[in-house]
């Protein structure tokens, strides 16, 4: 079968073709550039925990070190000069992961050049694109140019995708909700490892909103709100800002500092109509901008990929089945349009509109712990989606338990045993095209896994999971967050919570991941090395190369 081709070589298009590789399916990365990234102090983003955990998994690099990103102690929101909340993170409230985007890509990068599955064709510029009944015919410009044939195409070519432009999909929204000046520095700041949300404050040139952000490396990223038209900001007023905040910021003179990068960085909100037309998707900025309000919109990219990858790994392995293809855009663009909401109902009362106290009561408090949840995403701005309205979700069990995870949402990580008896974290085994299954058993800890694994409830669920429609992994927790002893918990491969059952429940359980997969049935998965043959040998179509 042919690869599927992703045009865009973006930290969401990498991500998509090594999730992909993970699920040993064969693509073709279109990288309209040379491969290669310039680096951009001040073009950073930030992950939520789930996230983090995905690019690290697939990288196999660890972005929290002192070379590549930051994972923040803390955060501090301040309005004028009195501090309105503060927030320590932990195991219970995890931090955000603050990374340069050239680190990320770079890694990603560097994951790709190891991998057999994903073949790189830089310089190529997408111009054309049929759809057949068996697959896609794409055309790319550059030094040679060159028909592509491809099982799926997924468009995660930016802002202004050619993709979605060939396949006629509009793109409405809102332009310029926001602008921000931005500067990357290296400096010493009060309180080093916390992030710092700053409203009104009291300097000249302070304006609405300034934030700072750490890096790794003593470097900040710090962003000032800028008025919605008519500031032109020059360097020598951004150099203004920037000695008046850390004056502000250290008692009242200017820090050492060493001005890295600096830009303005403009949110747009816009959302395109439909992400899939036949065997074509859209993926990342391709889809969805978003920004405004802490809001990520990297970080909602990589879901996307994430949750793709999966489905199409099924349909390129045992046939398509339009019901999962198309529970895509039914729990992707869902998700992303209810941030979008709630970002376009906050924004008049976050920044101050006529009527605010008319339309809205609360203090200035209750609106600083609403952008603070939003910016280390938690609450409607930054919580990540749950699907409970997926088509993909079950029916009503009465066998179901509730646990600290809504079904829908992403799943916590814990510690649990691998059938091989090694104590592995539970997101470490995403990923991987199978289902997981998770036994909540109290005190299993203690005893060696030979003495439980034929005690109690173990076989039957052993049995009940090997008659699953599709391949799964048990694993057995200590505990699970909100779990009452001997639940039993399924977890899609992109980690969000199906169900959660008490017991063993065979026939729920079978019915649950029959739902779970678009009411699909699959076949076995060919393994990896004949992957790996249909990926050397069927990436170029059969067309003739033009020069």
């Amino acid at each position: 079968m042919d690869p599927v081709i992703v045009v865009g070589a973006g930290p969401v298009g990498l991500t998509l073709a090594l999730a992909l590789a993970r699920h040993s399916v064969p693509t073709v990365v279109l990288d309209e550039g040379p491969g290669k990234d310039e680096p951009r102090p001040a073009r950073t983003v930030i992950l939520r925990d789930d996230t983090a955990a995905l690019m690290e998994r697939l990288t196999g690099h660890s972005f929290g070190d002192q070379e590549s990103g930051a994972r923040w102690d803390g955060w501090r929101s301040l309005r004028r000069k009195q501090l309105m909340r503060e927030l320590t993170f932990s195991d219970e409230v995890p931090a955000p992961l603050h990374v340069p985007q050239h680190a990320l890509t770079g890694a990603l990068r560097a994951a790709i050049a190891e991998e057999r599955l994903v073949k790189v064709a830089v310089e190529s510029k997408l111009d054309s694109l049929e759809q057949d009944a068996d697959g896609l015919t794409a055309h790319t410009r550059g030094p040679k140019d060159t028909w592509w044939r491809g099982s799926y195409l997924v468009g995660c070519d930016g802002p202004r995708s050619t993709v979605r432009k060939l396949l006629d999909v509009r793109f409405p929204g809102r332009t310029a909700v926001e602008r921000h000046a931005v500067a990357a520095l290296r400096t010493e700041l009060p309180g080093p490892g916390q992030a710092l949300l700053h409203r009104m404050p009291p300097w000249r040139h302070g304006g609405a909103e300034v934030t700072g952000r750490p890096l790794a490396g003593g470097v900040w990223r710090l962003d000032w709100l800028l008025p919605p038209r008519g500031e032109l900001v020059t360097p020598d007023a951004l150099v203004v800002r920037i000695r008046e905040t850390l004056a502000g910021w250290c008692g009242g003179s200017t820090p050492p500092y060493e001005l890295l990068d600096t830009g303005v960085h403009t949110v747009h909100h816009r959302l395109a109509r439909r992400w899939r037309v036949g065997r074509a998707f859209l993926a990342g900025d391709a889809a969805h901008l978003l920004g405004a309000l802490g809001t990520q919109g990297l970080d909602e990219g990589l879901r996307d990929a994430d949750n793709l990858a999966w489905k199409l790994a099924l349909a390129w392995h045992h046939g398509a089945h339009d019901a999962l293809l198309d529970s895509y855009q039914a729990e992707r663009r869902a998700g992303v349009a209810a941030r979008l909401r709630a970002a376009d109902q906050s924004l008049p009362i976050l920044r101050g509109g006529k009527g605010l106290r008319s339309y809205v009561s609360g203090s200035a408090r209750g609106h600083d712990t609403l952008l603070t949840d939003g910016h280390v995403g938690r609450g409607p701005l930054g919580a990540p989606a749950s699907y409970a309205d997926s088509p993909l979700a079950p029916p009503p069990s009465e066998s179901e338990v509730a646990v600290g995870t809504e079904p829908g949402s992403p799943v916590a990580d814990v510690a649990v045993t691998a059938p091989d008896g090694s104590f592995v974290q539970l997101r470490d085994r995403l990923g991987a095209n199978q289902l997981l299954v998770v036994l909540v058993a109290p005190g299993t800890v203690v005893w060696e896994r030979r003495h439980w694994v034929t005690a109690g409830i173990m076989p039957r669920l052993a049995a009940a999971v090997t008659a699953l429609p599709h391949p799964a992994e048990l694993l057995v927790a200590e505990s699970y967050p909100g779990a009452p002893a001997h639940s039993v918990l399924l977890i899609r491969p992109d980690g969000h919570l199906v169900t959660a059952l008490s017991g063993v429940r065979p026939a729920e359980l079978y019915t649950a991941a029959e739902t779970a997969l678009g009411g699909a049935s699959p076949k076995r998965r060919p393994d990896r090395a004949d992957a790996t043959e249909k990926a050397e040998s069927g990436a170029p179509a059969g067309r003739p190369t033009t020069q």
